[in-house]
């Protein structure tokens, strides 16, 4: 009983740590994207850019973040392209989410690129991570 007990502490202490990893590196993230664009940000505007419909350039279909991701991150989402299950966004139920900076970085690029059709503005990435943080 006793090995169970420890077992159960150490993979919620983990969890806790992994938490807190990711709490930093967002904080990191928001304060480097308040100085480059000069703002601040709350999760009803990211809320807002997560959902809004953008017309592909190539082919006028639009897309949105909550397209694939859906507009509840803690569900697993579905890439509209491929149909890969996405993991949930939502730090809450998916701990390994914003814990690496530079991970966080390459997602952006990636799928800002990818819906949006360019980077995201430092303005947008403090929106969405504001939005997903609090999800």
């Amino acid at each position: 009983m006793k090995f169970f007990l420890r077992v159960g502490f150490i993979a919620m202490m983990s969890l806790a740590g992994a938490s807190l990893v990711g709490a930093a590196a967002v904080d990191d993230l928001l304060a480097q994207y308040r100085t480059q664009s000069g703002g601040t940000f709350n999760t009803e505007e990211g809320k807002a850019a997560w959902n809004r419909l953008i017309p592909d350039s190539k082919t006028g279909e639009e897309r949105s973040c909550a397209g694939c991701h859906g507009s509840d991150l803690r569900r697993t989402g579905k890439h509209l392209q491929t149909g890969k299950p996405i993991d949930p966004m939502a730090p809450s139920v998916n701990a390994k989410r914003l814990t690496d900076p530079k991970f966080v970085e390459k997602w952006f690029k990636r799928n800002c690129q990818w819906t949006l059709g360019r980077e995201c503005s430092p303005k947008e990435k403090g929106m969405f991570l504001t939005f997903i943080q609090n999800q």
